[in-house]
């Protein structure tokens, strides 16, 4: 019998709209090794890899008349030259050109009658560069036992290594052959037996067909281990903002990268975390973005942020984000209401550092213990949950995401090129015109934005607001 979608899975299926594609993605740059990095070459890894990710083989089939949740089911005609993309920026090939492209890629919806991912490898890009991007739909990414396409091509090293799975994991050598596609009826029939045997199905299913998926997803959040409990203790309406107004199908994409040990200096001279230090930085960012839009502003202006953090347990790493997988990882989901209306740098920290002390106390913020058991995690991965939580939550109840992921602290390669940098792109939820997705990575902290392209044409403009934001933070360390 095919695998049949979890309820939280086949919400996030539905919820596929025009406006609010359900994809996750990220950028990845490359500098070309001498014996080159090309489609064929990526081809080829791809290819010699996919065997550790089945899912990635597989495509969605409806059971008819909705009795029971989607399967997933083998295709048959998988071909992974459909999935894997060429592209070239025009010279000079600018990061701009970059942007732009990944807007457009990010906006259009993934075929639904094909596996839900695709990867683009974009060559032009000035300084002997390329750039990797992926997308890949909510849908996929189960929180158990997901591991993101963008991982598997990775490695620790130029030369490549065996990978090594956990056991009852497929290996990459393994000879897939597609199990024949079922009929209708035999999906009828499965979808009967289900439920005679099991009746809360059935109502399960009528309801999934008839209820806002949203409300779907915060009946099943349990299945993802307490991701939500943070926010359903909250009951205060967000902040009205400029960034909640209907959105349109098209984006605009912006990065912005600075140094980790930035952060890590105003750490050691105001105390709190990096991520209090991030969310001080969004919060000084955002302030003089609204002032430039000649916003008004006052002291006790907020913007409320829903912030889903990757929490390292007590568990030891036991293998790099392109290894064996990180054990001890959660996740944790916090609202936070960011001080934008402060204009003292130090005083926006200590109001952040105390906000989010509080949640941590008082154990509002549950961790997806569920996710302990991941045998891989990648960046990608978990902006992903990230995002499942966002569009998971009444939307009313905060003004933008920002979601947080600590990658390795080493470099990383595909097919011998080394990765230099890693952008994540956290999709929009109804209302929201901007999602911010950062990762740190070998040194960086690198910031993607996600943002509506009609209400949201100054996206390039907050990026180099957040720089200027840490600048003026690390000004009050020490040197």
């Amino acid at each position: 019998m095919p695998d049949r979608l979890s309820a939280l899975d086949a919400s996030f299926l539905y919820m596929d709209q025009p406006t609010t594609p359900m994809h996750v993605g990220s950028v990845s740059i490359f500098r070309k090794p001498r014996s080159g990095f090309d489609y064929d070459g990526l081809l080829e890894l791809i290819s010699s890899r996919i065997g550790l990710v089945p899912r990635y083989r597989q495509k969605i089939r409806e059971v008819p008349g909705r009795m029971a949740r989607p399967v997933w089911i083998d295709d048959v005609d998988f071909d992974v030259t459909y999935h894997v993309r060429r592209s070239a920026l025009p010279p000079p090939g600018t990061e701009r050109a970059l942007c732009d492209l990944v807007a457009r890629l990010m906006s259009r919806p993934l075929d639904h009658t094909r596996p839900l991912w695709e990867m683009y490898l974009v060559d032009g890009l000035s300084g002997g560069r390329v750039a990797l991007v992926t997308k890949t739909h909510q849908a996929m990414v189960d929180g158990v036992a997901s591991i993101d396409i963008g991982q598997v091509v990775l490695d620790d090293t130029a030369a490549g290594r065996e990978w090594s799975t956990a056991p009852g994991r497929p290996t990459a050598d393994e000879e897939w052959v597609a199990r024949r596609e079922p009929s209708s009826w035999r999906l009828i029939y499965d979808a009967v037996s289900e439920n005679v045997s099991r009746p809360g199905n059935a109502v399960e299913a009528a309801r999934d067909a008839v209820r806002d998926a949203a409300d779907t997803v915060t009946k099943v959040a349990g299945v993802a281990g307490g991701l939500f409990s943070a926010v359903r203790t909250a009951v205060r309406p967000a902040p009205v903002s400029p960034l909640n107004v209907p959105i349109s199908t098209q984006r605009r994409f912006a990065m912005t990268r600075t140094d980790l040990e930035d952060y890590r200096a105003v750490r050691r001279a105001h105390g709190g975390t990096i991520n209090d230090v991030v969310l001080a930085v969004i919060a000084g960012a955002l302030r003089n973005w609204l002032l430039s839009r000649g916003a008004t502003v006052s002291p006790t202006t907020t913007m409320r942020a829903m912030v889903p953090l990757s929490v390292r347990g007590d568990a030891e790493t036991t293998g790099s984000i392109a290894g064996a997988g990180l054990l001890g990882n959660q996740i944790a989901s916090f609202l936070v209401d960011l001080p934008v209306g402060e204009p003292n740098a130090v005083l926006r920290m200590h109001h952040v550092a105390h906000a989010m002390r509080e949640h941590r106390e008082s154990g509002q913020s549950v961790g997806a213990n569920a996710l302990v058991r991941v045998g891989g995690f990648a960046p990608p991965t978990l902006h992903a949950l990230g995002a499942r939580a966002a569009n998971g939550v009444a939307r009313r109840l905060f003004n933008l995401v920002v979601s947080n992921v600590p990658g390795p602290q080493h470099p990383l390669y595909a097919a011998g090129a080394k990765m230099l940098e890693m952008y994540p792109v956290v999709p929009l939820a109804k209302g929201q015109s901007l999602a911010v997705g950062l990762t740190s990575y070998d040194g960086g902290v690198f910031y993607g934005f996600n943002a509506d392209r009609d209400s949201m044409a100054d996206v390039d403009e907050l990026g180099e607001l957040v720089t200027e934001s840490l600048a003026e933070l690390r000004a009050t360390a020490p040197r």
